[in-house]
């Protein structure tokens, strides 16, 4: 974990993090705090939708307590880490209440990709029409 983080780590939820799957094949670390929000938010999701059981078999059936070490890291589960394909280099991604954990290569394709994509920006939903940057 990056240095200027860790201080934050340990005063918001003393180190504890959850990490767990997401579907582009990266791993997601939430400070336990803010993990326990969504798994509250993931729960109440109505069990007959078929999406809604896919999104909490993923991310609830793979969410694993870690703790940062005295070092600043974290020592991942040998399942998440095949996952995300994780061996040698990993790029780590600030995303506000989370972090995203991506095998360097596959991070560096993707955003590629993300940046060559011409959206049409007559799709935006509601909330980001009003967005400014």
């Amino acid at each position: 974990m990056p240095t200027r983080y860790r201080q934050r780590l340990a005063d918001g939820c003393n180190g504890q993090l959850v990490v767990t799957v997401d579907r582009d094949h990266c791993l997601l670390l939430y400070p336990l705090p803010e993990w326990e929000l969504i798994e509250r938010k993931l729960v109440k999701l109505p069990s007959f939708n078929k999406q809604a059981r896919r999104l909490q078999r993923l991310l609830i059936g793979h969410a694993t307590e870690v703790e940062l070490d005295g070092a600043g890291r974290v020592l991942l589960p040998p399942p998440l880490r095949e996952f995300a394909d994780l061996e040698k280099r990993a790029v780590l991604i600030g995303q506000g209440n989370k972090f995203e954990l991506w095998n360097e290569a596959l991070w560096n394709e993707r955003r590629d990709l993300w940046l060559a994509e011409d959206d049409d920006l007559d799709d935006l939903p509601a909330e980001l029409e009003t967005l400014s940057l």
